[in-house]
């Protein structure tokens, strides 16, 4: 996973894909506050603004460590009292070693000859420049007054820290010669620094989390000590942070309905409140197929499906066949958690794309166009289904995703918990078999049970002698029979009886059908031709049955389900021809 992300990072560095000045000594920081100078060193004034990018020296962890002319308060201005003296002369640290350079004259002299102008007024201006403290928490950067660049972007000055950072790897090189064991090479060195931090995973710090870290003796072994342990070179370690760095930030910024930015991510899919999953292509080219995961349409998943049939994935099989990668990830502290690793062909994934659709696809009587219509399910509408409604950040959404993700990339069986749990909120839920949930219902079982009695169809079938299957279509045409027979209740026979139905069939249906009868006998007085009609639905599903088990099994809860499911969307039809003829 590693090797792969680093080598995403050296093809974006190599492509320039974000415009930026590239090296290992460099590294894209925001900046929110301009303390100008002048040319003796007096100070000016400051200039507060929303954060901006800007290249500077690259530091992986800031613990020890001073930035060149980039950096909070703490350390520019020694703000913040004797817990920030210790910061102030780790910059001031900083600042000696590049003190040769022109540019940094003015700069020298605010902390040095020009103090009391420079630094000791800066000090007294900062809070009443900026009263706000959160703002006054942003990065500070050096600009000349009149000069339209900060002085670490200056050319002499990126030249310095880029020539004494060469210097200094050149000579942990000549020092540790060892081999890094992501590029097979020894071109830079293998030491124990920290690799960089990565932003912006889900439930991680706002700093920045670690991929790779050792910061205990319990992580360590064979007298190694911190990141000598994972044997990474620096630029490796650099491009994997960049790489991952990237793939959870990329997308342009656009504005919802209500006029609010945010980051339409391009290779980032977020699910629940601690999980996202990130992905590429070894080429770094768009894989379109991953939006039909958000927003599937029939006609182009159809589309998908054909070409797979058919053989027609536009790929040329006489070159190398392109790689598809996928991680998902979640904070854990400082820390990553990586959830889950897939790398396929991108061949193999769009068969196992098309293939999920197949799954998961499931017959839907939409009202609207009054037509039968095949329904595709987003997945994370199929992970969301899972839980309780309206509970966002329900722990069990993010868990049941990644597994529904790596069975749509991979083709992969979905656990069975998962449809312990879909069942389990169909019982309760007032929505009770969604279509949602007869889609995860089917898909589990086929993956699961493939090759068995029992296949779920996308549609209602008739020749299914399913026990289970038979005793949901019974269990539907029983609801309807009520509904016809007393109008609206408050709890109708699915809310009180569906899920005895589903886990003890014998001991619910022998009540069910007594109470049928009176429900029939009502139906007779009001509505006699609707009576037969369904008291013959009924008998003719009963001879089907061959006998009533004591309780049903996980699997056969969930051909109840699908054939209770597949009844009422028969029904939804047959009510709505009823009404239209009627209408006419």
């Amino acid at each position: 996973m590693i090797k792969e992300l680093s080598e995403l990072g050296k093809k974006n560095r190599e492509q320039n894909v974000d415009n930026k000045v590239i090296h290992n000594a460099l590294k894209e920081e925001p900046v929110s506050i301009d303390l100008v100078i002048n040319e003796d060193g007096s100070f000016s004034n400051f200039i507060s603004f929303d954060k901006k990018p800007t290249t500077a020296e690259a530091i992986t962890a800031k613990k020890g460590k001073a930035r060149l002319l980039l950096d909070k308060a703490e350390e520019v201005l020694g703000y913040g009292g004797e817990s920030s003296n210790k910061k102030h002369k780790l910059f001031l640290d900083k600042l000696e070693q590049y003190k040769d350079l022109t540019e940094l004259k003015p700069v020298l002299l605010f902390y040095g000859k020009n103090k009391e102008k420079g630094l000791t007024k800066a000090l007294i201006e900062f809070e009443k420049a900026i009263p706000d403290e959160k703002e006054r928490k942003g990065n500070i950067a050096f600009r000349l007054k009149n000069s339209d660049n900060r002085i670490h972007e200056e050319q002499a000055v990126v030249e310095k820290i880029i020539e004494l950072y060469e210097k200094e790897q050149s000579a942990l090189l000549n020092k540790l010669k060892k081999k890094c064991s992501v590029c097979g090479r020894d071109d830079y060195p293998v030491v124990d620094l920290p690799h960089g931090m990565i932003k912006k995973v889900p439930a991680g710090q706002t700093s920045g989390c670690a991929l790779v870290s050792y910061n205990n003796d319990a992580f360590e072994s064979y007298e190694l000590k911190g990141n000598n342990n994972s044997a990474i070179c620096t630029n490796c370690a650099k491009t994997y942070v960049e790489g991952l760095n990237w793939l959870l930030s990329a997308g342009p910024r656009v504005k919802n309905d209500k006029g609010k930015e945010y980051t339409a991510y391009t290779n980032r899919k977020n699910f629940g409140s601690d999980t996202a999953m990130v992905f590429w292509t070894r080429k770094n080219e768009p894989v379109n197929e991953i939006n039909l995961l958000d927003t599937p349409t029939p006609q182009e998943v159809a589309n998908l499906i054909d070409s797979v049939v058919s053989g027609q994935t536009g790929i040329d099989h006489n070159i190398e066949i392109d790689q598809f990668y996928s991680c998902t990830l979640s904070g854990s502290a400082a820390r990553i958690a990586v959830r889950d690793w897939i790398e396929t062909s991108l061949i193999d994934f769009r068969k196992a794309i098309a293939q999920w659709f197949q799954n998961i696809a499931i017959g839907y009587y939409d009202s609207e166009s009054k037509k039968n219509v095949i329904y595709y399910s987003r997945l994370y509408n199929l992970a969301k289904c899972c839980q309780k409604e309206k509970e966002d950040k329900d722990i069990i959404l993010s868990r049941i995703a990644m597994y529904l993700w790596n069975a749509a990339l991979k083709n992969t069986i979905p656990p069975l918990w998962i449809l312990t749990a879909v069942l389990k909120r169909a019982r309760l839920d007032k929505n009770g078999v969604t279509p949602e949930r007869a889609a995860l219902i089917k898909l589990i079982l086929n993956r699961n049970f493939k090759g068995g009695d029992f296949m779920v169809q996308e549609k209602l079938d008739p020749d299914n002698k399913n026990t289970a299957y038979i005793c949901g279509r019974i269990f539907a045409v029983l609801e309807s029979l009520q509904y016809h027979a007393l109008g609206e209740t408050n709890a109708g026979i699915r809310e009180r009886f569906f899920s005895s139905a589903s886990l003890t069939p014998a001991t619910a249906f022998a009540r069910l059908l007594k109470m049928s009868q009176h429900h029939l006998s009502k139906l007779k007085s009001d509505k006699p031709g609707l009576a037969v009609n369904m008291d013959k639905e009924l008998q003719s599903l009963i001879c089907d049955l061959q006998n009533l088990p004591a309780t049903f099994s996980l699997e056969e809860q969930g051909q109840f389900a699908i054939g209770y499911y597949h009844q009422r969307q028969k029904q939804f039809q047959g009510t709505e021809k009823k009404e239209t003829l009627k209408e006419e």
